[in-house]
């Protein structure tokens, strides 16, 4: 009995000190998704249209500010992705632009979108760089 209340304990500890799976960086879009050219990259006029869509699409799961804290991505799980995070500004605007179209989990593909939209999102996120 007082081995597994020793397991336990400590496995409640590591939890505590932050070891946790981080499911939106861990979601990997194909090596072939880096091959996509974002053919709007630059366009001062793309993030602002990207910014219109973000907030009519999307700030209600990733938030206004893309912190992933929008108010219907309370209750999902996994959260909304935190666009602030290196792990997401360090993929390819392909590989952005794949999980847009694509979808996973809770987050519903957007390949309903126009693809000039969705490269309009990929500029916007962009922007959350630190």
């Amino acid at each position: 009995m007082k081995a597994y209340t020793v397991i336990i304990l400590t496995l409640l500890a590591f939890a505590g000190m932050g070891f946790h799976y981080d499911y939106n960086c861990e979601w990997k879009a194909p090596e072939s998704a880096n091959k996509i050219k974002n053919p709007l990259k630059g366009d001062q006029k793309a993030v602002a249209a990207g910014e219109a869509l973000f907030l009519q699409q999307c700030a209600v799961c990733h938030g206004n500010k893309g912190k992933g804290n929008g108010v219907a991505g309370a209750s999902l799980n996994p959260k909304p992705a935190n666009f602030w995070k290196d792990c997401v500004q360090e993929q390819s605007d392909g590989a952005l632009y794949w999980k847009l179209n694509k979808g996973k989990g809770p987050m519903p593909s957007f390949s309903h979108l126009k693809e000039e939209q969705k490269w309009e999102l990929v500029n916007f996120i962009r922007t959350f760089k630190k």
